[in-house]
C-alpha cells in the first residue's frame, strides 16, 4: 500500500489564519503533504497551497490574501438580521460574489480544473443535504475547482446552499467539521488534522439566540471530530489531532485578526512539533512503506 500523508483543514471561517502560521510550524518539520483536504475556510486554504505549492513563498502570498481580509468584509457581521431575511425571501446581499471575485483575483481562475493541480492532491469537501453526506470534489478530475470552493464555503445566512442536478450543496462543516473521514476515503495513510473547533463562546455574552447557535454549532462540530477520530483510530489510521485555538475566540465572521492569528498558529504549532509525541508520529510517517 502507497503510504499518503495528508494534510486535514477544518472550517471556521475568520479562525482559519491560525492554520496558515501552523502550516509554517509543518513546513519546517520537513513533512509533506500528498493530499491537502478542506473543508469550508480549510477548503480555501488547502486550495490555495494545492495550486501554488507547499513552500514559504506561497505561504507568504497566502498570508497577504489573509491580511487583504481585514477590510473587505467577506461575512457581515449582523448574522441575526441577515437569518430572518433569509427565511423572509429578502436577502438583498450576496456575499458569495464578493468570496467569487475574492478567489479569482487570488489566482483560482473559474476555468480551473482538478486536473490542473500539479503540486499536490486536492479534495474539497461540501455537504449534500439530499444524502445527508460529505461530498467529496476533485474525485471527478474534470470538476471546476471555484465552483467547488463556492459551496464548500455556502455557509447560510451569509450563503446559500446551492442546487446542482440532484444535490444540494452547501458548507462542508455542516457533516464534516474536520474532514479526516473523507481522508481516509481518499486513501490517507497518515493525517495530520489542523482543528479550529474552539469550545470558547465567541458572541461575548451568555444567554439569547446568539449563545444557543454558538453552543449548537460547537456541539455538532465536536460530535463530528470525535467520531472521525474514532473511526480513523478504528481503521489504524495514525493522526495527529492539532487542535488550534488563538488566546482569544474570534467570531467566524471578524477578520480583522488575521495578522496575531497567524502568529499565534505558528507558535502553537512550533510548540508542538517540538514534542516528543509529534517527533514519534513524523518518524512513522517517514519510516512508512512506499508500497
Amino acid at each position: 500500500m502507497n503510504k499518503k500523508l495528508a494534510f486535514v483543514l477544518g472550517g471556521g471561517g475568520s479562525r482559519g489564519a491560525l492554520q496558515v502560521g501552523a502550516l509554517y510550524a509543518l513546513l519546517e518539520t520537513g513533512l509533506h503533504p500528498d493530499l491537502l483536504i478542506g473543508t469550508s475556510v480549510g477548503a480555501v486554504n488547502a486550495t490555495f497551497l494545492a495550486l501554488n505549492g507547499f513552500t514559504k513563498n506561497s505561504l507568504d502570498l497566502l498570508t497577504a490574501a489573509w491580511q487583504e481580509t481585514a477590510v473587505l468584509d467577506l461575512l457581515p457581521a449582523n448574522y441575526i438580521r441577515l437569518t430572518l431575511r433569509a427565511m423572509l425571501g429578502r436577502s438583498t446581499i450576496n456575499p458569495s460574489n464578493r468570496l467569487r471575485d475574492f478567489f479569482i483575483d487570488h489566482g483560482l481562475a473559474p476555468e480551473l480544473r482538478f486536473a490542473d493541480v500539479k503540486h499536490q492532491r486536492l479534495i474539497i469537501v461540501s455537504t449534500d443535504l439530499n444524502t445527508g453526506k460529505p461530498f467529496l470534489h476533485g474525485e471527478t478530475l474534470e470538476d471546476r475547482i471555484l465552483d467547488a470552493l463556492l459551496v464548500s464555503t455556502a455557509l447560510p445566512p451569509w450563503v446559500m446552499p446551492v442546487r446542482k442536478q440532484s444535490q444540494y450543496l452547501m458548507d462542508g462543516g455542516v457533516v464534516s467539521s474536520l474532514p479526516i473521514e473523507p481522508a481516509m476515503l481518499a486513501g490517507a495513510t497518515e493525517i495530520i488534522a489542523l482543528d479550529l473547533t474552539d469550545p470558547r463562546e465567541s458572541f461575548g455574552r451568555s444567554t439569547g439566540f446568539g449563545f444557543f447557535l454558538d453552543r449548537l454549532t460547537f456541539a455538532v462540530e465536536q460530535r463530528h471530530v470525535d467520531l472521525e477520530l474514532g473511526l480513523a483510530k478504528a481503521n489504524g489510521i495514525p493522526v495527529f489531532h492539532l487542535r488550534l485555538n488563538g488566546k482569544e475566540c474570534i467570531p467566524l465572521w471578524d477578520f480583522r485578526h488575521a495578522d496575531e492569528l497567524i502568529t499565534q498558529g505558528y507558535e502553537i504549532t512550533r510548540q508542538v512539533t517540538s514534542a516528543n509525541e509529534f517527533i514519534q508520529f513524523q518518524r512513522y510517517c517517514e519510516n512508512s512503506p512506499e508500497s
